[in-house]
């Protein structure tokens, strides 16, 4: 990842596609891996709180109460992202961060020391790969390195709840 290449790795909840968040280039080839225009913005992982203070300019402070409570994963999508690739960023400059506690999602963002993209891997329009003996072979091909770890998991993760927070506290529930 430090030189541009995509992971295809299992997260906190589905198998997702990974890059370095912080590299346009990389995340230009995790959309046209996908197949998916950049006008649709990608996720990110992170492995500590003081992390999301980085990569967002003012973290608003129900946040901060919302990650407290979660007992599932949680995904916030944050108004002014900052040091972050701007093609990962939606046209508002939002950007959704999930801060993992899963032992090998948690690892891998504590080892590379930014932020990791975190896409569902699969092409976009096609249905998501609940793990990873249902990836398509197009995916597989398409990234530089499999991690090795969980692919004989069969289990079916549910998606992480998603909420959207703007400049002035207002809540919008994407997916619970």
């Amino acid at each position: 990842m430090e030189q541009g290449g995509i992971i295809l790795y299992p997260t906190d909840t589905v198998w997702g596609i990974g890059c370095d968040a912080t590299n346009q280039a990389a995340v230009k080839r995790i959309y046209e891996l996908k197949q998916r225009t950049d006008s649709k913005a990608m996720l990110v992982l992170v492995d500590k709180e003081v992390k999301i203070d980085f990569y967002v300019r003012n973290v608003p402070e129900i946040a901060w109460q919302l990650i407290e409570v979660s007992d599932k994963p949680l995904t916030i999508i944050y108004p002014e992202a900052r040091n972050l690739a701007p093609n990962l960023l939606a046209a508002d400059g939002s950007v959704g961060i999930r801060l993992t506690r899963e032992k090998f999602s948690k690892q891998l963002c504590e080892r590379f020391r930014k932020a990791i993209v975190s896409t569902s891997a699969n092409i976009s329009g096609q249905p998501g790969a609940a793990n990873f003996s249902l990836i398509s072979e197009e995916i597989k091909q398409g990234v530089d390195y499999i991690v090795q770890y969980r692919q004989d998991d069969t289990s079916t993760p549910t998606p992480s709840s998603i909420i959207k927070l703007d400049k002035n506290g207002t809540i919008q529930i994407i997916r619970k």
